[in-house]
């Protein structure tokens, strides 16, 4: 079990404080969803919406960037 978790409503990691996800969670994300890609982008996707509702100051871009950006 990681402790790469996003403490919100900051979305930051709660294993080493960077942006979540963070360049931990990122690989352990993709290993647990290595045949799914689809539910991955899913599951990030809902993280990005509770994401948007938190931090409404930050640029739709740059979380769309942050949250999925990464995964292709």
């Amino acid at each position: 079990m990681t402790t790469h978790l996003p403490v919100t409503p900051t979305w930051t990691c709660g294993g080493c404080g960077a942006d979540w996800p963070c360049q931990t969670r990122r690989p352990e994300l993709r290993a647990e969803y290595d045949r799914a890609p689809v539910s991955l982008a899913l599951y990030l996707a809902a993280q990005l919406v509770d994401a948007a509702q938190d931090m409404a100051h930050v640029p739709a871009g740059q979380l769309h960037h942050r949250f999925l950006g990464w995964t292709r």
